[in-house]
């Protein structure tokens, strides 16, 4: 599993040793040049204090121990290349006439040597760089010495400081794992670090939107309760009207009431699992084009039968082809409800049109009926679910254009209601998005 707090040590610590290693090999780097410097220096100068009288013959070549840190070899020629002088005989260094610095490698190592002409005689000195490596070494751990022993400390700090300012993360989970499943307050922002306000104001946000999705559940219940016990109740006074019948044609049209009834209660739940898949939130299907002018010759001729039974005209407009962008099994769940809706609260002898086209790059639905009509005054409130209006020789479940409303929504439509041609009937306009 992820861990901020790990990932956060690691990255730290990490951070913290290279920068102590890096830091180390700098402080090393520069203590080697100043030794460097410095013993050039001494060099130099124990050349220049070699007393410059007349030197006794080289003693022998012996075998002297040269592995001490602080050896110097001097050695002096005259001009005719013969040794007068050698410190320390049996020294690896062997003679050089090239004046000035030079790093000479050797059996024993790499040496320093310097070269220099001093009355007319050659004064060679010479050092291994073992002395220099190891006194850079020395001052390198010595300045860095303190901070190795504060690295533990600074890692403890680290570790502190992380736990600490993770604490509000764990006070916000804290503060959720408490809560009840119906607890959907707002956590509260106060004292809360500005880095982890925008966590808490998205979990706020989510918790209003949950709050609103369980309200509009609660209520979408509530109401179905309701509108289902009606027809239910009517199924049942039926059912016992039906056995009580006494000739066979009161049981004929006790059954056919019964049928009836069974019917509406059957359209009213189908209505209710519609408009439970329309809500925000529910399954969705991804959305794709879909061709506007083909889900309308479908729903007309699937309603032309029940028209026809009515004695209505129904009829069709459409340009060749129409697309929107969207899920076509809703958007044929739209169109439906309107015609239903036309077909339903237009009497017999009237006509209902259903228009397909493209208007200032806009595709657009257009269902037009010669029913009663809605006033200006009730438009807003057709769309709230369960609003019937009292038009005589009508009844209905009021999902319809609530169920038209939620799937324009989804799809980013606009859902219009005005008077029908000659201000007779009425006219539903669904406006898509421009593609």
């Amino acid at each position: 599993m992820t861990s901020i707090r790990r990932r956060l040590l690691i990255w730290l610590v990490a951070g913290l040793a290279v920068t102590t290693l890096a830091a180390a090999l700098a402080v090393y780097m520069r203590a080697r040049m100043e030794a460097a410097e410095l013993f050039d220096y001494q060099l130099q100068v124990m050349a220049a204090a070699f007393p410059r009288g007349g030197y006794g013959e080289a003693p022998s070549a012996g075998d002297e121990d040269m592995s001490a840190g602080d050896v110097v070899v001097v050695q002096i020629w005259n001009r005719n290349g013969s040794q007068l002088y050698w410190s320390r005989p049996g020294s690896p260094i062997l003679q050089r006439v090239e004046f000035g610095f030079s790093t000479v490698a050797t059996p024993r190592g790499e040496w320093r040597v310097f070269n220099t002409l001093i009355d007319g005689n050659i004064v060679q000195v010479s050092q291994p760089m073992r002395a220099r490596n190891e006194l850079a070494a020395g001052l390198a751990l010595r300045t860095m010495l303190p901070l190795l022993i504060l690295l533990p400390l600074l890692v403890g700090l680290i570790w502190i400081t992380v736990s600490r300012g993770l604490k509000p993360l764990n006070a916000v989970a804290a503060a959720l794992g408490r809560r009840s499943e119906d607890a959907l307050e707002p956590l509260p922002v106060r004292r809360v670090p500005g880095e982890v306000k925008p966590l808490v104001a998205a979990l706020n946000d989510l918790l209003a939107r949950l709050g609103r999705a369980l309200d509009a559940q609660k209520s979408f219940i509530a109401d179905a309760a309701h509108e289902l016990r009606t027809p239910l109740t009517a199924v049942s006074l039926q059912i016992q009207i039906a056995e009580r019948a006494r000739t066979a044609d009161e049981r004929t049209t006790a059954f056919a009431q019964l049928k009836a009834g069974a019917d509406r209660a059957g359209r009213l739940v189908q209505q209710l699992l519609t408009l439970a898949r329309s809500e925000p939130g529910a399954a969705e299907r991804p959305f794709a084009t879909v061709n506007l002018t083909e889900i309308a010759r479908e729903a007309v001729a699937e309603h032309a039968p029940i028209a026809e039974a009515k004695g209505l005209e129904l009829g069709l407009s459409a340009d060749t082809v129409v697309s929107a962008t969207g899920d076509s099994d809703a958007l044929r769940t739209l169109l439906a409800n309107l015609i239903d809706n036309a077909v339903h609260y237009t009497p017999s002898g009237g006509a209902v049109d259903v228009a397909v086209f493209v208007r200032d790059g806009q595709a657009c639905w257009i269902v037009t009926d010669t029913g009663p009509g809605i006033p200006a005054d009730e438009r807003q409130r057709v769309f709230d679910r369960f609003y019937r209006r009292d038009v005589a020789g009508a009844a209905g479940s009021g999902l319809g254009l609530a169920i038209v409303q939620r799937v324009a929504q989804r799809h980013g439509a606009t859902v219009e209601l005005a008077d029908g041609a000659a201000g007779r009937g009425l006219r539903v306009t669904v406006r898509f998005p421009a593609r």
